[in-house]
């Protein structure tokens, strides 16, 4: 909701004729708690509903968190405009400690990601990582219930939603490289039949060095077939004109990896991101998410949680 008041404040300074309206929705990803998006069919789930919502006309763009949109849209669906990236780094977040490195064996630290879990267990063995779903306040409220020792978060979220106190350290990509997209807005639209551009209306909100950045990393997950079904991790920095873009494949436990990175002007980040994806693969990274797909298709509730949105 947030990031949907913010959009709409944005177009409303650029339109003032116009009037703004929030259609609020909640989707299946929203309402299924007990188990990992891995377990329930990906980063979809959060975003059929309000796709239906514009083929049914009762919607005319969609916000999204940019990690929950899967790489492939559907035919007649696009992303209009990307803005301007939040921080996209992981944040810790603790009562009672500082940082990973100072969490006592056998603590509990909770995440909704696979790719958080895999960096962790790599770098941390003796933790014990457990899932943690809901929304930014369940998340909290469990930590402060004693549930978890620590648990790790998006930065983004906590900053957009005023609570960046609640940040113990924030996790440097050297150690835990952001998934693709993570601290960016997308606006989807759907093709219409009455003339009106929506792509060229939200123009002015589309921020060049994050879209450039995202396409980079989103090629190397879509290359991968990337979902909330594998840790995989892709980030790029853009500086004048230039990006650097670093990815990572591995197992849930840590125990491989594949990492990889390249430099390049940041108008061919779709190569980039192909280039990247070539050194993954030549280290076996097809192999290591095998592992990961594996698990999901030998979970049988992983399949029906799934069906109803196949």
């Amino acid at each position: 909701m947030w990031q949907a008041e913010h959009v709409r404040a944005r177009l409303t300074l650029l339109y003032p004729q116009c009037s703004v309206e929030i259609l609020g929705m909640t989707t299946r990803g929203d309402q299924i708690l007990d188990r990992t998006l891995s377990k329930v069919g990906g980063k979809g789930l959060f975003v059929k509903e309000l796709e239906v919502a514009m083929a049914e006309g009762r919607a005319d763009l969609a916000v999204h968190s940019l990690k929950d949109v899967p790489m492939e849209l559907p035919e007649g669906y696009a992303l209009a405009a990307v803005l301007e990236r939040e921080d996209p780094r992981d944040a810790f977040v603790s009562n009672d400690y500082a940082s990973l490195a100072e969490l006592p064996p056998g603590a509990v630290v909770g995440t909704s990601s696979l790719r958080r879990q895999s960096l962790i267990a790599a770098r941390y063995p003796q933790l014990v990582i457990k899932p943690l779903r809901g929304n930014l306040d369940t998340r909290l409220g469990k930590l402060d219930r004693g549930d978890y020792a620590a648990i790790i978060l998006a930065a983004a979220g906590l900053k957009r939603l005023g609570l960046p106190e609640r940040i113990r350290a924030l996790l440097a990509p050297e150690d835990s490289l952001p998934a693709a997209g993570q601290g960016a807005m997308a606006i989807e639209i759907a093709e219409r039949a009455d003339g009106v551009d929506l792509r060229a209306l939200l123009a002015p909100l589309n921020h060049l060095a994050t879209a450039q950045a995202v396409t980079a990393e989103r090629k190397v997950s879509k290359v991968f077939g990337g979902s909330c079904q594998v840790p995989l991790a892709a980030f790029a920095t853009v500086a004048d004109g230039q990006m650097h873009l670093r990815a990572m494949v591995a197992t849930p436990d840590g125990s491989r990896m594949a990492s990889a990175e390249v430099r390049g002007a940041a108008d061919t980040a779709e190569q980039l991101g192909e280039a990247v994806a070539k050194l993954l693969a030549e280290q076996d990274a097809v192999s290591i998410l095998s592992v990961c797909l594996a698990e999901v298709v030998a979970d049988p509730q992983a399949a029906t949680d799934a069906a109803p949105d196949a």
